[in-house]
């Protein structure tokens, strides 16, 4: 529920069109893809803008932040190169405005479905028997892990504990969430 402000102005900002170009490079400065196409930055501007007509103060947090980046980019953020537009949005990335934005687009733009094309995820699975069955490693652009180890070295030993071996558990004793008697140690609790 939006509240009025207690300056009934500030409930009357509403976001120009040059700030709504201003929050979409913002977008894609702070989340650089280059396969990405416009809708998803389209959308998840929207979705920011939406968020903040339901709230005054993200509304004013947002529109206050935008203004600044203009001014601190000499009138023109979005005629920045993107090297430049970094430099100004990690001087206010410890503001409310900027938190606000990357919080409402991390939850957004990776959740649209063309992002989700562009990646070659498939979307959930959960209603399709789950992944196992399904290529769950099929991802053609990630490369093959490589695993290797100099030939002069030998294998890290594995320490107790490890592949079902338990050290210093009592005999007979079968509960494997609990530490073995003489491994329980109480220090001091001081104010």
């Amino acid at each position: 529920m939006a509240f009025p402000a207690k300056y009934p102005s500030l409930n009357a900002m509403e976001m120009t069109d040059e700030a709504k170009q201003t929050l979409i490079r913002v977008l894609r400065v702070a989340f650089p893809h280059a396969d990405f196409p416009d809708g998803p930055y389209l959308r998840t501007a929207e979705k920011i803008l939406i968020a903040a007509d339901e709230e005054t103060w993200f509304r004013v947090a947002l529109i206050q932040g935008l203004l600044s980046l203009d001014q601190l980019s000499d009138g023109d953020f979005c005629g920045l190169d993107d090297d430049s537009a970094l430099k100004v949005l990690r001087r206010v990335e410890s503001t409310e405005f900027f938190g606000f934005v990357r919080r409402t687009a991390v939850l957004n733009l990776y959740d649209d479905v063309e992002v989700w094309e562009t990646l070659g995820y498939e979307g959930p699975s959960f209603d399709k028997g789950g992944y196992i069955n399904r290529g769950f490693d099929d991802l053609d652009w990630l490369p093959e892990p490589r695993i290797v180890y100099p030939e002069d070295e030998p294998l890290p030993e594995l320490g107790d504990g490890v592949m079902g071996v338990r050290s210093g558990s009592a005999a007979g004793d079968d509960s494997t969430n609990q530490p073995a008697p003489q491994s329980v140690e109480m220090g001091e609790v001081k104010k």
